[in-house]
């Protein structure tokens, strides 16, 4: 089982209760495997069943959440490059096919001033990409966007202005307001989903400060 980007994060997984079928993982064997830091530096393994299921993974990683739901199932190939191998074939576990989970990620450009602040008082463009992680096959395309900021710690939420701007990148204009006005800084919520209906939603509570 390979994992990347994944320390210090701690995760939930579970089944929902949909017919068909935080930070990384891989699936490999009869009973594929999503393995998560617990925040210890030590690996947690989830069996999940050979058949398609929906599932939902809630992680958290230097404050941020984030919350997938996406569709699992033993792959019929494998689906992992060689320079990434599944942690089966590294250990000489197992030699069944496997894949990388299809969780989004998202990846940002804050466009912040060299100490990490916006201009207060005035519309800031963020740059917002989703991505996957490697594979052979090409991963589905994230279509649809939307965020929604917060200037009091998450008490209350604005939705944001956001536009396609590339494949599976968007941008959003954000109003600033008074540094007075957002003492914690500004904190995004921002949710994607692609053309196979997968979904990620993610909490920063403070995406950067105002000056």
């Amino acid at each position: 089982m390979r994992t990347k980007g994944m320390d210090a994060m701690r995760g939930r997984l579970r089944r929902t209760r949909l017919g068909k079928g935080v930070l990384a993982a891989m699936t490999a064997g009869a009973a594929l495997v999503l393995s998560a830091c617990n925040g210890t530096g030590d690996l947690a393994a989830y069996d999940l069943p050979a058949g398609s299921a929906r599932y939902t993974f809630e992680a958290r990683t230097n404050g941020a959440t984030t919350h997938w739901e996406y569709v699992s199932g033993r792959p019929a190939k494998g689906d992992a490059p060689e320079q990434n191998p599944c942690m089966g074939e590294l250990t000489g576990d197992s030699t069944e096919p496997c894949r990388p989970e299809p969780l989004i990620f998202l990846r940002y450009d804050l466009g912040l001033a060299l100490d990490n602040t916006a201009q207060a008082g005035r519309t800031h463009r963020i740059t917002i990409t989703a991505y996957y992680q490697d594979r052979l096959s090409t991963p589905p395309k994230v279509n649809d966007l939307t965020a929604e900021a917060t200037y009091d710690g998450g008490k209350t939420w604005r939705k944001v202005s956001t536009r396609a701007a590339g494949a599976n990148t968007f941008t959003a204009r954000i109003d600033n307001p008074s540094a007075k006005q957002a003492p914690q800084g500004v904190g995004l919520r921002v949710h994607a989903s692609d053309t196979k209906g997968d979904t990620v939603r993610q909490t920063l509570p403070t995406a950067y400060r105002l000056r």
